[in-house]
């Protein structure tokens, strides 16, 4: 089965939201909101490739020294298996924009069972709630 790694973000405001990116129509898992991140590249650091989506999806710019890594997903679907780790960020520039057909929404930890999900964006609810 084919690994896909992928690198998420929980971005927290100064009231302890985090924001969560609802996914677009057409693509898979359309309507199901996720945690800012995406694909890494081969070569590729997952900070580096959370910097890159972060600025192509967001608008807005980070650095490695602003992602502390948190834990990690690993998620078997039908087609791959997913592993994701998941960093916290609380500092960058600009204000976040839905710059590819997503919907954005700031969500308190304990509130985010309220908003469907990937199953492996599932498990890490439980890890933010008790951070946060």
């Amino acid at each position: 089965m084919k690994v896909v790694l992928v690198s998420a973000v929980a971005l927290v405001d100064v009231d302890g939201r985090v924001l969560l990116a609802q996914r677009p129509e057409g693509k898979s898992m359309a309507g199901l909101w996720e945690f800012p991140g995406g694909k890494i590249e081969p070569g590729e650091r997952p900070e580096d490739a959370l910097i890159r989506e972060l600025h192509e999806e967001l608008g807005i710019d980070t650095w490695s020294s602003c992602l502390a890594p948190l834990t990690f997903a690993s998620h078997a679907y039908e087609e791959f298996h997913l592993l994701m780790p998941l960093f916290v960020c609380r500092k960058w520039d600009g204000t976040p924009i839905a710059r590819e057909g997503q919907v954005l929404k700031w969500v308190y930890p304990r509130d985010m069972r309220d908003y469907p999900m990937p199953p492996a964006d599932i498990p890490l609810i439980p890890i933010l709630r008790d951070l946060l």
